[in-house]
């Protein structure tokens, strides 16, 4: 399992030979200014929630590519609307994918689409492939319902949202990471913009005093698992 990041809150996952695209916000983003989103490959785009800052790229990909757009049954009526093939979803749901088991879960936010109307309830993804097991948190508070995913998965990796304000900031994030018993940790949706900026040093010792390990990636950058 490859994962890269692609700023902010932007995810690419490639799992065998499938490719998987996370809240595709890269245009409107000038620090990813270097990804050029006509050379992404997707055979899937999971959104966790409607807000412009995790939606702004998905038609413009989704259209090129074919990608099926996974996500709430809202955002994925949206985009059917379009002309985009969707796989709708809902809390506590999971369906069992080409790359892997899909479980869609809980997150304590909002979700409106840019022109203020409905966009169904936020959520998290926690995917279960053939050798690894990730969790994206999308944006999320801090909610005891983390709680529930390591009774049924044991977790490779916990992506989870360190910018605060609008999320979990990385004292919470910490918490967080206890809750879902994983200590490999990439952080995510922080520094795009000024409420949301972070130091990053800080942030990597605090999880560090914790015997836990913070990844902050560069834009572009990737892991394998």
């Amino acid at each position: 399992m490859k994962i890269t990041f692609y700023g902010h809150a932007s995810l690419g996952i490639q799992v065998n030979d499938v490719d998987i695209l996370v809240d595709p916000f890269i245009t409107g983003n000038p620090k990813a200014s270097g990804i050029n989103i006509n050379e992404l490959k997707a055979d899937y785009i999971l959104v966790t929630h409607a807000h412009q800052d995790h939606i702004l790229d998905v038609e413009t990909i989704a259209k090129r590519t074919g990608a099926v757009v996974v996500s709430s049954f809202e955002v994925v009526s949206h985009f059917e609307k379009l002309g985009i093939e969707g796989h709708p979803m809902n809390l506590g749901g999971q369906w069992d994918f080409e790359f892997g088991t899909v479980k869609y879960v809980n997150a304590i936010h909002t979700s409106s689409f840019p022109d203020g109307s409905y966009g169904g309830q936020p959520g998290g993804f926690v995917i279960e492939g053939e050798h690894k097991n990730i969790y994206i948190a999308g944006d999320t508070a801090l909610t005891f319902d983390m709680k529930l995913i390591p009774l049924k998965t044991k977790l490779d990796l916990a992506i989870l949202p360190i910018g605060d304000n609008f999320t979990m900031g990385v004292e919470d994030a910490i918490v967080a990471s206890d809750f879902v018993q994983c200590d490999k940790i990439l952080g995510y949706h922080f520094d795009t913009f000024g409420y949301i900026e972070i130091d990053q040093e800080v942030a990597k010792r605090k999880f560090f005093e914790k015997d836990k390990d913070l990844m902050l990636l560069e834009i572009g950058d990737f892991i394998e698992l």
